[in-house]
């Protein structure tokens, strides 16, 4: 993939602090049109996965931005400030900042909780014709249990600091009070857009049952494609580039 180009950029995210992205490419620099990419919880954009991922995507005709949450990755600001909420409104951002510089995603897709969140986020962009979840849970409130089992009984403004993909994180309980008012199933029956669902049946971290609820709750037209033996993180080269692949053939018909 020694063709695609990437370009390293800032916008404003939901907090006001600076989020930085990279727009991945395709090699004539014509994209068939824009996707944007929201990464899973505590992770970023640098992820190797997503980077392979995005990297095909663009290899394939489209334009890719992928980008770090506020509080993650190279974004300013404060990630225990942040929830599933804040995460909408950066991916807000996000498809404000292609459409004035460039056009407005047709593509949204994420990877575990980006999964749920660009669910969630279709509504706000309505230019957006197809929305594709990776390992993605059906209700964001999914990744509380990793929060709950180390601070039981976290509430509003208390902190903690938690073990998160073995990396500490602060977290305050307002987290996930958020994490637990999301409409997802109303979300999902209303998102008016082409689905695909992409997941392990072997995935360790989100249950493949997480797929069957998302396709269940969703109307037509969609789709569910099995993620054979690969990892949630989507480690392995021949997995990942499989996905970009798999998403660009998908998208095209939309």
């Amino acid at each position: 993939m020694s063709s695609i180009e990437s370009e390293n950029v800032e916008f404003e995210g939901a907090l006001g602090h600076k989020l930085a992205g990279r727009i991945y490419w395709p090699p004539d620099r014509k994209p068939l049109g824009f996707a944007l990419f929201a990464h899973c919880f505590t992770c970023s954009k640098d992820l190797l996965g997503a980077v392979r991922i995005a990297s095909t995507l663009a290899e394939k005709g489209w334009a890719v931005l992928s980008f770090d949450f506020t509080g993650l990755g190279e974004s300013a600001g404060d990630f225990a400030d942040t929830n599933f909420s804040s995460n909408l409104d950066d991916l807000t951002g996000a498809a404000d900042f292609l459409r004035q510089k460039y056009e407005a995603p047709r593509l949204l897709f994420g990877h575990s909780l980006g999964g749920a969140a660009v669910i969630a986020a279709a509504e706000r962009i309505p230019e957006a014709t197809a929305v594709a979840t990776i390992g993605a849970p059906c209700d964001p409130f999914h990744v509380a249990h990793l929060i709950e089992k180390q601070a039981p009984g976290l509430k509003g403004s208390e902190e903690a600091t938690v073990q998160l993909g073995g990396r500490p994180f602060l977290i305050k309980g307002q987290l996930l009070e958020d994490l637990a008012e999301q409409t997802q199933m109303k979300r999902l029956a209303n998102l008016g857009r082409a689905l695909l669902v992409i997941h392990s049946p072997v995935d360790e971290i989100v249950g493949i049952e997480q797929a069957k609820h998302i396709y269940d709750a969703a109307r037509h037209p969609k789709s569910f494609v099995a993620l054979d033996g690969a990892d949630h993180l989507i480690r392995r080269r021949k997995d990942s580039e499989w996905v970009g692949g798999i998403l660009a053939a998908w998208a095209s018909r939309y």
